[in-house]
């Protein structure tokens, strides 16, 4: 029941024309569209219409400001102008970061994008035969040359390579894993899920934590497609365990004359290790295996945009590409276009390092994180109050993305505090920046890794920090 008050205050409100005729209201129409405009005013209208009827609002119908409607409206409308997909500074330290949109680009990938993506190109057309191509073409040379493979393909992403993969070569048959390897991948994907959706029957073998040669080797009949090997690239068993080699399994599929495929999730093409990191296994050497059929990311460890990548001998390419799911996993031309800018710089390694940045942020020794937290702590104490503490800590960095699950990079963090609001409170200011300011909140700190700052992040920090100062 709405109270007599409440009448009130509902026919008070302002109607649609009446605040489009304030000069706020005809300064926006001119510089949004006037749809946009009117939108933002009835949504502003109907919140504050429900706030009334459920008492949420309890003022006497005069104190009704109307300039406050319209600086609510004004906002309103900056909501609804906004990007939904947006920039942000990535503070976490996670340099693979799922959520936060996973690799970042390398210049030459962007340059190319914008060659590319600004005019018409020859995505499927043969240049020198002057009729109809393959869009397949443009990523295949370069991955066969960089990774020793006969043949590749290029899909949508790692999932939709293993399906089409299994799909093809195992559909009404079986597919032979050992159970330690069945995993669950980003967004609650499982392997057994994926096979199953494929046409491909589960054949589990193994327990947990131990597998062994006999195991697969007693899997194995006519109805055997495919031994898999699925690389822990996101998860880590530890203690009493044992997994067959990746040679050992090919060797045992040759004996049978049953192909293997390896799905290695993130795909790597430099030895970590010289980073301080445990070793991931390298593409090149999984080809050396000879493993028929190969799987991994376009993106994570790579550092390219997401895709999923095939490497197998050239009849089995050939064989993926007439499957009518390879039309409905297919990449586009700006997927292929940065990819391959992405590999071609794998020609020269070290210039991969420096150019692709998820490399680079790996790569950082600690003395330039720590030459990098100074100078945002130095900036931030020229600008902002007393009320605000900065100061720099030790702490770590991880790779992410599903790579490498338990190993850390050593870091500095710039440690965030005020005597006004929570750590927690200031964390919700910082991501509520015009650009967001993604950090994490550790003992009542709100910390920021400078591992995974990037060129201009130091500028966008410290005007954060001073509009959460105010």
């Amino acid at each position: 029941m709405v109270s007599s008050g409440s009448k009130e205050m509902l026919r008070s409100l302002p109607a649609v024309d009446e605040i489009l005729r304030q000069e706020a209201m005809r300064d926006a129409v001119e510089n949004y569209p006037r749809t946009l405009v009117v939108r933002a005013i009835r949504n502003v209208l109907d919140r504050n219409r429900q706030a009334i009827i459920k008492g949420e609002i309890a003022l006497e119908p005069e104190e009704l400001d109307q300039a406050t409607l319209v600086q609510e409206i004004l906002e309103e409308l900056e909501h609804l102008a906004s990007f939904t997909l947006r920039r942000v500074v990535n503070g976490t330290g996670i340099i693979v970061h799922t959520n936060l949109g996973r690799s970042l680009l390398c210049q030459d990938a962007l340059d190319r994008l914008q060659l590319i993506g600004s005019g018409y190109s020859n995505l499927e057309y043969d240049l020198a035969a002057g009729k109809r191509g393959s869009r397949y073409v443009h990523a295949e040379a370069i991955l066969c040359e960089i990774t020793g493979a006969e043949g590749a393909l290029v899909v949508n992403n790692n999932a939709g390579a293993v399906v089409l993969v299994l799909n093809t070569l195992a559909q009404g048959r079986e597919v032979v894993v050992s159970r330690g390897q069945l995993v669950e991948i980003g967004g609650s994907f499982r392997i057994p899920d994926i096979m199953a959706r494929s046409g491909a029957r589960l054949r589990e073998v193994g327990c947990t934590n131990r597998t062994h040669p006999n195991d697969y080797e007693a899997a194995i009949g006519p109805e055997t497609a495919l031994l898999l090997d699925v690389h822990a690239s996101n998860y880590q068993i530890i203690g009493f365990t044992a997994e067959v080699g990746l040679r050992e399994l090919v060797e045992l599929g040759r004996r049978h004359k049953v192909p293997v495929m390896q799905d290695l999730g993130s795909g790597c093409f430099v030895d970590v290790t010289r980073f301080g990191l445990q070793g991931e296994p390298l593409v090149q050497d999984s080809v050396r295996s000879g493993v028929d059929v190969i799987t991994f990311s376009g993106d994570k460890l790579l550092g390219g945009t997401q895709a999923g990548i095939i490497l197998a001998r050239k009849e089995l390419i050939a064989e993926l590409r007439r499957n009518p799911l390879t039309r409905a996993l297919r990449v586009d031309k700006l997927t292929l276009t940065a990819l391959e800018a992405t590999l071609r710089l794998y020609r020269d390694e070290d210039a991969a390092i420096q150019a692709i940045p998820t490399l680079k942020m790996i790569a950082t020794d600690l003395k330039t994180l720590e030459d990098r937290a100074q100078g945002l702590v130095e900036a931030l104490k020229v600008n902002i109050p007393e009320s605000i503490g900065v100061q720099i800590m030790d702490g770590s960095s991880m790779v992410g993305g599903g790579a490498l699950p338990v190993q850390k990079l050593p870091t500095k963090l710039v440690a965030i505090s005020s005597k006004e609001m929570s750590a927690a409170r200031l964390e919700v200011r910082f991501r509520g920046y015009l650009t967001p300011v993604i950090g994490r909140v550790e003992q009542e700190l709100f910390l920021l890794d400078v591992r995974t700052l990037q060129p201009g992040d130091e500028e966008i920090i410290t005007a954060a920090a001073i509009s959460v100062s105010r």
